[in-house]
Order: C-alpha cells, then sequence, then structure tokens
C-alpha cells in the first residue's frame, strides 16, 4: 500500500509541476518524449490525389533553425526510408535518407538513394 500511495504522490506532483509550465515548455517535454521512444511515423507525399512519394520509419520531424540567428525556417526535415515502389514494406534495396518539407507544402527534398 505504501508504493502505491509514494506513486501517486511522485504523479500528483509531476502534474502540478508539468501545469506550471507555459505551453512551449509543455511542447518541448512532449518532444522530448517523443524523441526518445520514436514514432514510427509515415510520411506521404501527394501529387494531385495520387501518393508521388512515401517515407517509412520516420522518427520525428523537426524545424530547422538558421545557423547564425538561431531562428525557426519555413521547412522541417527528417529522416526516413524511401518506399520506392510504394509498398508499405521496408524492402533490401530500400535505404534511409534524409528529407525537407516545405511549410508552404510546394516542394519535398529528399536525399537520392542511388
Amino acid at each position: 500500500m505504501r508504493h502505491s500511495c509514494v506513486t501517486f504522490v511522485a504523479a500528483a506532483a509531476a502534474a502540478v509541476l508539468l501545469a506550471s509550465c507555459t505551453q512551449e515548455q509543455q511542447n518541448k517535454f512532449g518532444r522530448d518524449i517523443q524523441n526518445w521512444t520514436g514514432t514510427n511515423g509515415v510520411l506521404e507525399v501527394y501529387a494531385g490525389d495520387k501518393v508521388a512519394r512515401r517515407f517509412l520509419k520516420v522518427d520525428k520531424l523537426s524545424t530547422a533553425l538558421g545557423t547564425d540567428d538561431s531562428k525557426p525556417r519555413a521547412y522541417r526535415f527528417g529522416y526516413g526510408v524511401l518506399d520506392e515502389n510504394l509498398n508499405f514494406t521496408v524492402d533490401p534495396a530500400e535505404k534511409k535518407v534524409y528529407f525537407e518539407v516545405s511549410d508552404f507544402s510546394t516542394y519535398v527534398f529528399f536525399e537520392n538513394p542511388r
């Protein structure tokens, strides 16, 4: 019984501490947990109503920051396996690549795996 009481007190203290944080601090805390656990996401790029590119095993999309001014840039970047044949399976010949996604959704830049 004592163990569950200590666990409850610790959980309550964590909830109070998190509630006192700003929204940005809460978001950063959530991203830190997500970065640690990973998400195994899928990113799809459409051309009209058809999938043009698909990236598998994407663990996160990060905001690019300027080198000199540290301001957020207008794109996100990440790493994922380019699903070249669009079969939702990481095949032996498919490689993990770097990619960037524009905030304006007009382009996706990605590393050529070949």
